[in-house]
C-alpha cells in the first residue's frame, strides 16, 4: 500500500510548550483518514507542519514520496486545503471565486472551465453561480469554500471541520461530496468533532492528544479499546436512590448514572446484561417506559482516551 503522507518523529516546540511530541504516522493512498483530538491536541499544528506553513523542530515529512518544503510547489499543486474558516472573496460571485482559486493551478482556460463545472456540480451550487457570498446561507458558503479548495482536482485533500454550523441537508450534501472525491481517486485527511461523520466516512482514524498518537486503527478496532463492553439505557421515572445502589452491586456493572428520567448502566463485560437488567426491574416491580442496549461508540473511546474534562 502506497503512502501519500509519511510523518516521522515530528517535533514542534513553542518555547517551553511541546505542541507535537515525536509524532509518527502515515496516510495511505486512496483512504479517508480521520485526524481526531480535543482542542489543543495538536491537530492544526500537525496539518500546518505537513503543509509547510509552520517550521518544525525535528523530524521529517514526505508527501508523494518527496520531502515537503515551503518551496515544494510541485507538491503543493497536487494538494487541496479547506480550512475551518471560510476564505472566499466577497466581491466575486460563486463562479468567479472558484475560477480564481482553480486558476492558481490550472492555466488552460478550457480545462479550467470544465474543472469549475465539475466542482460546482460536486457541491450542488449550480443554481447559485452568479450569487455573491453575502447572499449565501452558512451551508452554501461551506460548500463554496470546499469547491474553491478542490476545483483543481488535487490528489491529496485536507478538510478541517468542513461541516461546522451547517444544517443537516448541507451536511449530507458535503459528506456525499467527500465520498465522491475519494471515489475519484483523492486521498483525504479529515478533522471533525462529529464522531458520527467519522464512522460514516473514515477508513482509518488517528486520535491525537498533547501532540502524540493515543490510538490508531479502523473505527471497529478503536471500539475494541473501550473499557466497557455494553451500555444499557432505561427510561424510568422517579427511580429511588436505593435501587441505584443495588444496581451498582450487580455483576459486571462498571458505572451507574441517573439523570432526569434516564438510567444509564455501563458493563465491563458480559453478553446477557440487557436480559439481566429486565429481570431485575421485573423482580423489583419497577415500571419503565423503554429499555435498550448498545455497544461502546467511538465517542466513548474518544472520551476514555482523552478525558472528560473541558478544554479551552
Amino acid at each position: 500500500m502506497n503512502n501519500i503522507i509519511e510523518v516521522k518523529n515530528l517535533v514542534k516546540e513553542y518555547k517551553e510548550l511541546k505542541a507535537i511530541d515525536n509524532l509518527t504516522f502515515e496516510v495511505h493512498e486512496g483512504e479517508i483518514l480521520g485526524l481526531l483530538g480535543p482542542n489543543g491536541s495538536g491537530k492544526s499544528t500537525t496539518m500546518n507542519c505537513i503543509l509547510s506553513l509552520l517550521n518544525f523542530s525535528k523530524g521529517t515529512i514526505k508527501i508523494f514520496g518527496k520531502e515537503m518544503k515551503p518551496d515544494s510547489y510541485d507538491l503543493k499543486s497536487k494538494i487541496g486545503v479547506v480550512f475551518q474558516d471560510v476564505s472566499v472573496f466577497d466581491e466575486l460571485t460563486v463562479y468567479e471565486n472558484i475560477d480564481y482559486f482553480c486558476g492558481l493551478y490550472i492555466k488552460d482556460k478550457k480545462t479550467r472551465k470544465q474543472y469549475i463545472e465539475d466542482a460546482i456540480n460536486l457541491v450542488g451550487l449550480g443554481e447559485f453561480k452568479k450569487f455573491y457570498p453575502k447572499k449565501l446561507s452558512g451551508g452554501l458558503l461551506r460548500r463554496l469554500n470546499i469547491a474553491c479548495g478542490i476545483a483543481h482536482k488535487p490528489k491529496l485533500i485536507f478538510l478541517d471541520e468542513p461541516t461546522v454550523a451547517v444544517d443537516p441537508q448541507s451536511r449530507n450534501n458535503i459528506l456525499d461530496g467527500i465520498k465522491k472525491l475519494r471515489e475519484n481517486g483523492a486521498t483525504i485527511v479529515y478533522t471533525t468533532h462529529y464522531m458520527e461523520e467519522v464512522e460514516i466516512l473514515c477508513d482509518r482514524v488517528i486520535i491525537l492528544d498533547k501532540g502524540k498518537v493515543l490510538a490508531a486503527g479502523t473505527t471497529d478496532e478503536l471500539k475494541e479499546l473501550a473499557k466497557i463492553e455494553e451500555k444499557v439505557t432505561v427510561e424510568v421515572n422517579n427511580l429511588n436512590s436505593s435501587y441505584i445502589e443495588k444496581i451498582k452491586q450487580l455483576e459486571n456493572v462498571d458505572e451507574v448514572t441517573y439523570n432526569g428520567n434516564i438510567l444509564l448502566v455501563t458493563y465491563k463485560k458480559g453478553k446477557n446484561n440487557l436480559v439481566e437488567m429486565i429481570d431485575y426491574l421485573k423482580k423489583e416491580s419497577i415500571n419503565y417506559n423503554k429499555i435498550y442496549s448498545e455497544r461502546p461508540t467511538l465517542n466513548d473511546v474518544f472520551l476514555e482516551l482523552t478525558g472528560k474534562e473541558l478544554r479551552d
